[in-house]
């Protein structure tokens, strides 16, 4: 063996050891949260019979002046303990979970890092029993609108948030977390705009996967242009007669903004918001859309605002698109385990490596879990190229097990 190559090894050995370091170090820190969280909770334990007596007490002494004097300041806690330390500014607030996201990614790696880069996935939403006696019934009139909101917490991050991050698009250049879509927040909630398919029970079926296997439900809302997308600036008195715009930018492309399975024929709205600020991994189709359709000319539409009124950074509009292909052997197993090959396609050309991968190792081997199978690609950076040279199935894997979206890409 080279001693090149010794010293290669060498180096990415010593990586992986700073790598192995840096996780320890984030591990201790939510072991120090976990124990200060355990402490404050043993120290305000008051077993069934001693809070019982010590309601009595407050209500016959001066604690019940003091809650007749500010009672606002009671029920903050949404734990229902009705406590509040007004001395206090920072508040706590726990959510229990209304149902959990199955996807064809039981890991972190490559799960595409917007909604519309996984537009042809097909993901499920499963509520949870406990919400409601019946679930299915919150659900009844949500199949009438075509997309929403999916709104949930990001359960697998491991590393303590900080104020600047680096967006894949930046090449390691930080800004201020707020400025991105970064999932490694203070309050770490994720926001997502999917397409409804279908709704059967308790289950909604929808199109835009960007979240990982078993990822916890918060909420979910439905999409409503009228007021949702800052390049539709309605009156409410035009609510009722309002007629969607044709947005002939997108039909340039043979999809129409607002639903990725319209055909070039129909009528959509524009489903940019201003709560899903850019981090730099929206397809060029949401970006134009996002600006207002600045490069179309349709600012004589009376209902649109000048192109102004959405801005986004330059470094979000620039193209990092990568160029995928298949060699052979890649290309017959796709055959042989019927993968679809344009749900790879659209994960790759986006390049879900991480910007240590990309700037410490450059142009080099690539493995992923999509569902059942494992993709082995490899990278060229100088060509902006990634060629998929495996797809296996995976051995004694349990994995929700999620077609990808048939329609004509």
């Amino acid at each position: 063996m080279h001693e090149d190559d010794l010293k290669n090894q060498l180096t990415i050995a010593r990586n992986e050891i700073n790598n192995l370091r840096q996780q320890v170090r984030n591990l201790q820190h939510v072991q120090r949260k976990d124990i200060e969280t355990i402490t404050r909770l043993l120290k305000d334990f008051r077993c069934e019979g001693c809070s019982s007596k010590q309601n009595a007490k407050a209500k016959d002494g001066t604690d019940t002046d003091k809650a007749e004097a500010a009672p606002g300041l009671q029920g903050q806690d949404v734990n229902g303990s009705g406590s509040s330390n007004s001395n206090s500014n920072e508040e706590s607030a726990h959510f229990r979970p209304i149902g959990v996201i199955r996807t064809a990614f039981p890991e972190k790696r490559a799960v595409p890092r917007q909604s519309v880069v996984g537009s042809r996935l097909r993901s499920l939403i499963q509520l949870n029993d406990g919400v409601f006696t019946n679930p299915e019934h919150s659900l009844e009139g949500l199949s009438d609108f075509s997309h929403l909101w999916l709104i949930y917490h990001f359960h697998r991050n491991n590393a303590h948030p900080k104020a600047k991050v680096a967006p894949p698009r930046l090449g390691g250049e930080r800004v201020g977390v707020f400025s991105t879509r970064s999932p490694h927040r203070p309050c770490p909630i994720g926001l997502s705009l999917v397409e409804i398919e279908k709704i059967e029970n308790a289950t909604i079926s929808f199109f835009g996967t960007d979240m990982v296997d078993g990822t916890p439900v918060l909420d979910i809302k439905p999409y409503i242009p009228y007021y949702d997308a800052p390049a539709l600036s309605i009156d409410s008195g035009m609510l009722g007669a309002y007629k969607p715009v044709q947005p002939r930018f997108y039909q340039n492309f043979g999809l129409v903004a607002g639903r990725a399975s319209a055909g070039p024929n129909e009528t959509s709205l524009d489903f940019y918001d201003s709560r899903q600020e850019p981090d730099g991994e929206e397809s060029d189709l949401e970006l134009y859309g996002a600006a207002g359709y600045a490069v179309n000319s349709i600012s004589s539409d009376p209902i649109l605002p000048p192109p102004s009124a959405v801005r986004v950074p330059n470094w979000v509009v620039a193209s990092h698109r990568l160029s995928v292909c298949f060699n052979e052997h890649a290309e017959a197993q796709l055959k042989d385990l019927q993968v679809e090959k344009q749900c790879i396609v659209e994960i790759l050309e986006a390049d879900p490596r991480s910007v240590y991968l990309r700037t410490k190792y450059g142009s080099q081997i690539f493995t992923f879990q999509l569902s059942e199978v494992t993709v082995t690609c490899k990278f060229d950076d100088k060509a902006a190229t990634v060629t998929v040279v495996q797809v296996r199935r995976n051995e004694n894997v349990q994995v929700v097990a999620l077609d990808c979206d048939q329609r004509s890409a």
